[in-house]
């Protein structure tokens, strides 16, 4: 049986948690199969835990009020979880941002 093919994908991080993932900069996580949000976001929680919760509801793996997805200059938010990410994404040339929203008037 051959093992599903694994993709390193570029991830940014706004600063609050990077700090807590105690990395600078961006970051790469591999992703085994289909590059989605879902896969992504599971990548990244397994290989820093302490995110677990930050990005994405715990219980329902919705993703929080104030994080905006983006990638290739487009929002990406409202996307659905398993849609795949943009090729740009998947093959490593352009990263995937999370973005902390902010809100007020």
């Amino acid at each position: 049986m051959s093992t599903p093919l694994s993709e390193s994908v570029r991830v940014v991080l706004p600063a609050h948690l990077r700090a807590m993932a105690k990395v600078q900069g961006e970051i790469r996580v591999d992703v085994r199969g289909e590059v989605t949000q879902r896969s992504v976001l599971d990548a990244l929680e397994a290989e820093f835990p302490m995110l677990l919760g930050t990005i994405r509801d715990r219980a329902t793996a919705k993703r929080r009020a104030f994080v905006r997805f983006y990638a290739c200059e487009e929002d990406l938010s409202h996307e659905e979880p398993d849609a795949p990410l943009p090729d740009r994404v998947v093959h490593g040339e352009e990263p995937f941002l999370v973005v902390g929203a902010m809100a007020g008037g």
